[in-house]
């Protein structure tokens, strides 16, 4: 479904990809872990066209992306949930979400696809009129999942879901990725719970200062000495 070759790239002058290349296939969960600093976020981004690469190809579903615009490529099914909880804090929850429908194509659908976003998350059904900078991390992790929901992705790529959330809440998000594991949707996921993600991914890769080091399935990198080292504290 998506074939990223040999990319490098990073901000202007500034290179932090270095021939970067990973696949994800249709209906896989592929976790993307690595220390802080090693290109993860970059990747994503340049995956999503908010960065151009200086070199390789981005491939979805058979068409080349890299060069596209950002909402070109959400427009032919891939969305980012960014890192950070970037929600419109004066804008209400249901105005973010609405936000996230705002492709013509999506816009038909958006009652539709509201509904099924507060089912997945309830107390965005509660908070709907609520400002979004009013609410709690957890529900503005729940509320920035929910509108890249809105523009009904095929390819789901999440960027650090977990960060900063309480243990229950982290709970939830994680479920919350298993449903739309089931319902169908591919997911690239970065997370800095480099266990509970290889546990739920299919398949993982290892980022080390712009460089994939290490790939294979989840088991095999929860047993590779160097990932239990590096990631796990064992």
């Amino acid at each position: 479904m998506l074939e990223v070759s040999g990319i490098s790239g990073g901000y202007n002058s500034l290179q932090v990809l270095w021939d970067v290349s990973l696949v994800v296939r249709r209906g896989e969960l592929v976790a993307l872990v690595g220390a802080n600093g090693a290109g993860k976020s970059t990747l994503l981004k340049t995956i999503a066209g908010l960065l151009r690469p200086s070199g390789g190809r981005i491939i979805l579903e058979g068409v080349r992306i890299d060069g596209m615009p950002p909402h070109a490529i959400v427009a032919r099914g891939l969305a980012l949930v960014p890192e950070g909880r970037k929600v419109f804090p004066y804008m209400t929850v249901a105005e973010n979400l609405e936000l996230g429908a705002f492709l013509e194509t999506r816009r038909a659908r958006m009652v539709e696809t509201l509904e099924w976003v507060y089912t997945l998350f309830p107390i965005l059904k509660e908070r709907q009129t609520q400002l979004a900078g009013t609410l709690s991390g957890g529900e503005q992790q729940m509320l920035v999942i929910g509108r890249a929901l809105m523009s009904r992705p095929r390819l789901l790529m999440m960027d650090e879901p977990s960060l900063g959330l309480a243990p229950a809440v982290v709970s939830t998000v994680f479920g919350c990725i298993g449903r739309l594991l089931e319902e169908g949707i591919t997911i690239l996921l970065v997370e800095q719970n480099v266990r509970k993600a290889l546990e739920l991914a299919h398949r993982g890769y290892v980022l080390e200062n712009g460089r994939i080091v290490l790939s294979g399935t989840s088991a095999a990198l929860l047993a590779d000495p160097n990932v239990k080292k590096a990631y796990l504290g064992v």
